[in-house]
């Protein structure tokens, strides 16, 4: 189960456009190294490397050595976590409210239709 301390570490990592960006990449080319994802910012290598430390202590980014290249990869667990534990609880209470709204416009419409005389 995520923790509080684990959502804030998600929230914080994605709340950065340039590390959802550094996300969206990875997730469309696994396993490729930081200088060839570092290429795709204008910013310094070491900027990137502050951000990928961000998104792996989230859990987000899961990386190994492959002889001198990091490869990167996407963990998309936490991001799934948050989903069922937040997400999905509030989904839910307003799916109910929505069907309770419908149903009172339905009975009032249902009430306010009259049969014509003639």
């Amino acid at each position: 189960m995520i923790t509080n301390d684990d959502m804030d570490a998600v929230f914080h990592a994605l709340a950065h456009r340039t590390r959802r960006e550094i996300l969206d990449l990875v997730r469309d080319k696994p396993g490729q190294g930081v200088g060839e994802l570092a290429k795709a910012f204008d910013v310094s290598r070491i900027a990137v490397m502050n951000h990928l430390s961000v998104l792996e202590k989230a859990g987000l980014l899961i990386s190994h050595k492959d002889g001198r290249t990091r490869r990167l990869y996407l963990n998309a667990m936490p991001i799934h976590a948050i989903h069922e534990r937040w997400v999905d609880a509030y989904s839910a209470h307003w799916a109910g409210r929505m069907s309770f709204i419908k149903d009172a416009a339905e009975q009032a419409a249902k009430s306010n239709t009259k049969p014509k005389e003639d």
